[in-house]
């Protein structure tokens, strides 16, 4: 019995998900990590660089084109099968994103390099939501913990490669002197690497599970163009209202930003309930693409249903706010890329790993709510640490100490999340209800790392570190509640 359970590991649908891993994995440092240290060296601002944290929101919206991706089959792929055409073509315009990306020079314009990142990361976001549906539905509920296990570690491995593996092909160029050829070839080069997620796609057969869509044709049609319109609307409204306050006034302007927010969502409704009511789009098939995946939670959770979201929504916000100035921090503390790439990306991630693995394994043992306050304590406390090292001198010896702690936290509580998110879906609403938990869990702490440069700029390193770790105090809180009062019902 325990040779079978080692075999799984190597049968061809898990291999194979070990290379989707990676496909998945490998743009989303790109976007974020790597992305601030090419920005940094460009001699952008930090308060600017952390404000492209929120390119991260595509990860935090995906759950708004999830059932559009679960439904609406695209020309000239779908000979590939729903699934598998999917993936093929978000693999191919992530290529093309990154090629784009290299041949801009955010020294001389951020224009292009924001539209060629934001297109990164939606397409990024989007083979995520494949990916999940392929996982699901593509194997027995046996096989789905050696498949999960194995999409984790091809994401690890593909961080790997595009943190430190990025970091140590610009250092290997000289970026320590500014050049854009140097950055050039890395994001070229992280292109080439997307390739294992072409091959192994079309190496890949369709889920034989078919999912029976309920639009026709001409409603996907209508579906994307809605889809399209409203959000060409929440990023024309966006633009187009301006901050008034000074970098200065931090509270001021981020209240000012959640009300803009709120105002182009607003606005993004009120396109859909238009289109609605001129009959364009049916009613009915709305609530059950959108509507029914949340009703089907709230019925279950009743009055503590919000509360549960409320968590979902903090629970990662003081490792999310801390990790938006982490490289920017180790850069003006006057470590160089070489060694960012070797102690915090490449050590970094096998620290993840561990923490991850002591996650799962407490989980297993103490249950979930218990695995999930002891993370967001560790991962919280871990701030606590930066603080330190930001009034410490500048060692190797102390940097590494920190990376692993904060790390194997991090590791710690990610896994623990994820068996939690994994307890709170209902089987006839996974991926979209996966995709909305997903979603929440990144919108706020990613709202509030935008503004990480100007919290720095106003109150220093140290105290800004001593303030992400106070902001897990909530979360912790909120743990010990909702262990008493609202147990996981699957």
């Amino acid at each position: 019995m325990k040779n079978k359970n080692i075999n799984i590991f190597f049968k061809d649908k898990t291999l194979k998900m070990l290379l989707l891993g990676f496909s998945s994995g490998l743009p989303i440092l790109l976007v974020f990590s790597t992305l601030s240290v090419w920005l940094f060296k460009a001699g952008i601002d930090r308060s600017t660089v952390t404000l492209f944290s929120w390119v991260g929101f595509a990860y935090a919206f995906k759950y708004l084109w999830s059932p559009i991706v679960d439904n609406f089959r695209i020309p000239y792929f779908e000979k590939l099968g729903h699934r598998r055409g999917w993936l093929l073509f978000t693999q191919l315009m992530i290529i093309i994103s990154l090629i784009l990306t290299s041949l801009t020079d955010p020294a001389e314009n951020l224009v292009f390099i924001t539209i060629s990142i934001t297109s990164l990361a939606i397409f990024s976001s989007t083979q995520d939501i494949v990916i999940d549906a392929f996982r699901i539905k593509s194997a027995p509920q046996y096989l789905q913990g050696p498949l999960s296990s194995m999409y984790i570690a091809g994401y690890r491995l593909a961080m790997l490669v595009g943190g430190a593996g990025s970091l140590w092909i610009a250092s290997y160029f000289g970026s320590e002197i500014y050049n854009k050829d140097v950055w050039k070839i890395v994001y070229l080069i992280m292109a080439l690497f997307m390739l294992v997620g072409i091959a192994t796609t079309l190496w890949s057969e369709e889920p034989k599970i078919i999912k029976k869509n309920i639009l026709k044709i001409n409603e996907h049609t209508k579906f994307l163009f809605i889809f399209i319109l409203s959000l060409a609307g929440f990023i024309f409204l966006y633009n187009f209202i301006e901050n008034p306050f000074e970098t200065s006034e931090i509270l001021k302007k981020f209240l000012f930003s959640v009300m803009r927010i709120i105002l182009c969502f607003s606005f993004f409704g009120i396109i859909i309930f238009f289109l609605i009511n001129t009959k364009y789009i049916s009613k009915k098939k709305v609530k059950k693409i959108y509507f029914d995946p949340i009703l089907n939670f709230i019925e279950r959770y009743g009055k503590f249903a919000f509360s549960i979201l409320l968590l979902i929504g903090l629970y990662r916000i003081a490792d999310v706010v801390m990790g938006v100035m982490a490289n920017i921090f180790y850069l003006e503390k006057g470590f160089n890329i070489n060694q960012i790439a070797t102690y915090s990306k490449f050590f970094g991630v096998f620290a993840t790993i561990i923490g991850g693995f002591l996650g799962g394994f407490f989980c297993l043992k103490f249950g979930t709510m218990k695995s999930l306050f002891l993370g967001a304590l560790i991962a919280s406390c871990s701030n606590l640490l930066f603080a330190w090292l930001a009034i410490s001198e500048a060692s190797i010896k102390f940097l590494i100490a920190v990376i692993t702690a904060d790390n194997i936290a991090s590791g710690f509580a990610g896994a623990a999340f994820v068996v939690y998110l994994s307890g709170l879906t209902s089987i006839k609403f996974t991926a979209t209800q996966y995709a909305l938990f997903s979603s929440i869990m990144l919108f706020i702490p990613k709202l509030v790392a935008g503004y990480s440069g100007s919290w720095v700029d106003a109150i220093g390193y140290s105290n800004y570190f001593i303030v992400t770790a106070l902001l897990g105090v909530p979360v912790l809180i909120l743990i010990i509640w909702l262990s008493k009062v609202a147990p996981i019902k699957n």
